[in-house]
């Protein structure tokens, strides 16, 4: 766990350098106070003079006043370093997660990956912070304080040292558990956390089944049984605690008797023996301490394991370097698509192909339309387009380049994506449709949502452009969420569109003027569009019919009417439906 935390550090050596120096200065003094007992009695008590006791005194004060000092930049200084690197992980880690493809997020729940980021990196924060620090000053000082008991009196010592190894034997054996513990306790309170944060971001499906009690079980029985893990773990915290109190203080008056007898018998000074019985005390203290605080140290090493395994996390989508300027010229003048005998399956279903040997080829600004039955293939089509999955076999040519052999942002730059479930964001409308393009001005987003015939109603919100949506844009209806996104892609201004039944959420008179933007948008431009409602793509210049990942017919929408049995099928049964209703 030092090693790998190490890096992080590393950066900060100088703050490093003045916290470790703070360190050694103040377990130093803390350990001289022993010699300002010892004046005290023999100066003092013992030898009946004031004035001694009144120098004694002040020489303690003194060491007293400066091991503050060095507390106050010890302590400073490693928050401060506890603090930044916590702050550099999240950083490291958000980025690095931010660059896995969606596949990923598909087969981890988001409330456990957001556990890893907060609550493990909290734990951390706690022991880089002040658990460290503590243990490493304890560390010191029971060495410190060991070195000063064998040159004070080596009978006594030898008393205290032998309990040693009584004790770090066991701190060993149940620091291994403890980390085991932590790290299955952590994994319970993130699965926890993220059934809670699925069950009440849907809470409108739970109450409308009426399913509080169920959601609400399955919540106990999780929280129940991170607890029982949690109590294993702390068990076995307590007792070792517990023996390292009776094993240190035990021997602590054990080393009292045969040292008191030694000053009664005239062989050690009362000061001799008090010196040493402080040296004792804060050898035993700072013993307890560190092994308190090892149980920390193992439960931040089980969070450690956590965030690696996040960290050590690859993506098979290896993103190509940025292309100098020129070569990046050739490939925007020519946004042609070609899909070249194209194969796709997914890991999970290897032997089930979801795209199988598809040849296409979509001229620059041609308008192509999607349509199947569900599990066609169109949204995996897609996928590939965006990389968010690579082809098994076959190649997608844009602009003639090999998508795989392009800059992951520069491709991906080329499209505006509008999903069938619109996306919006816990922020105001302004930075929703600026997320298409982050230095629109607010005439442009203006100008944007005016396209997309969302103006109207965003003028009508409480606070206009700055009214705050909430999460997932739940303050607004489906219709003005979907016209939000497409405001959000017409700011974008791509070269290819992607729309995934765009329409679908809207009523006949929003369909009607958003598909009149749609139009004014699609013009001259290369477009994609996933389609259900085949009346919704009749306009289109070409209709491509997948069936079983296969392309299976293309042509025009009176075409394939004639010539297409799937599409004339699927056309006739829409029809019904809609006369019906």
């Amino acid at each position: 766990m030092l090693t790998w935390l190490w890096q992080f550090v590393k950066p900060y050596k100088t703050r490093l350098t003045i916290a470790i120096v703070a360190l050694l200065f103040t377990s130093a003094l803390t350990l001289s106070l022993g010699q300002g007992i010892r004046l005290m009695v023999d100066e003092g008590f013992s030898a009946g003079s004031e004035q001694g006791l009144a120098d004694a005194l002040y020489i303690t004060l003194f060491i007293i006043v400066l091991t503050a000092i060095g507390a106050y930049f010890r302590f400073f200084m490693v928050s401060w370093i506890g603090e930044r690197v916590v702050a550099d992980i999240r950083k490291k880690l958000y980025k690095h997660l931010l660059g896995l493809p969606p596949s990923f997020f598909e087969d981890n729940l988001a409330g456990e990956i957001q556990s890893r980021v907060t609550t493990d990196t909290t734990l951390l924060q706690t022991v880089i912070g002040s658990s460290f620090s503590f243990a490493l000053r304890n560390s010191l000082t029971f060495i410190g304080g060991l070195t000063l008991m064998f040159i004070s009196n080596i009978k006594l010592s030898l008393i205290v040292v032998a309990v040693v190894p009584v004790i770090v034997f066991p701190i060993i054996y149940f620091g291994k558990k403890v980390k085991r513990l932590s790290k299955q306790s952590q994994d319970e309170v993130a699965s926890v956390g993220a059934w809670a944060g699925e069950s009440l971001l849907n809470i409108k499906v739970v109450q409308a089944f009426t399913r509080e009690d169920l959601v609400n079980q399955q919540f106990s029985n999780g929280a129940e049984a991170a607890f029982d893990v949690a109590l294993r773990r702390i068990r076995y915290r307590a007792f070792l605690i517990a023996l390292v109190m009776i094993m240190v203080m035990g021997a602590v008056m054990t080393m009292l008797y045969i040292g008191g007898t030694d000053v009664i018998s005239g062989e050690l000074s009362a000061g001799d023996l008090s010196a040493f019985v402080f040296y004792a005390i804060m050898v035993a203290g700072s013993l307890a301490a560190v092994t308190e605080v090892y149980g920390e140290v193992q439960r931040a090493a089980g969070a450690v394991e956590r965030i690696r395994e996040l960290l050590d996390t690859q993506t098979d989508i290896r993103s190509a370097p940025i292309q100098a300027e020129g070569k990046q010229k050739t490939a925007d003048q020519l946004p042609l698509v070609k899909f070249n005998q194209v194969s796709f399956s997914y890991p999970s279903r290897p032997n089930q192909m979801a795209i199988k040997d598809l040849s296409l080829t979509v001229d620059e600004g041609q308008r192509i339309a999607l349509v199947g039955p569900s599990g066609a293939g169109k949204s995996t089509l897609f996928d590939l387009l965006l990389r968010f999955r690579d082809v098994n076999t076959g190649r997608i040519l844009i602009g003639g380049q090999d998508v795989t052999a392009m800059n992951l942002q520069d491709l991906r730059n080329l499209y505006a994506l509008v999903p069938q479930q619109p996306v919006l964001f816990s922020a105001n409308v302004l930075d929703n449709i600026r997320f298409g393009k982050p230095d629109a001005t607010k005439e442009e987003v203006i100008a944007a949502a005016k396209a997309a015939y969302a103006h109207e109603f965003i003028e009508q919100l409480p606070e206009g452009y700055d009214s705050f949506l909430g999460e997932q844009g739940v303050k607004l209806s489906g219709g003005q969420k979907q016209r939000l996104a497409i405001a959000r892609a017409i700011l974008r201004d791509p070269k290819i569109l992607l729309l995934d039944e765009a329409t679908s959420a809207l009523d006949a008179q929003s369909e009607h003027l958003v598909q009149q933007a749609l139009d004014v948008l699609m013009k001259d431009r290369t477009t994609f569009i996933i389609a259900h409602r085949l009346a919704t793509v009749a306009h289109v210049d070409a209709i491509a019919v997948f069936d079983h990942g296969k392309l299976v017919d293309m042509g025009t929408h009176n075409h394939l009417m004639q010539h297409s049995e799937l599409y004339s099928r699927l056309a006739k049964l829409q029809f019904r439906e809609h006369t019906a209703s």
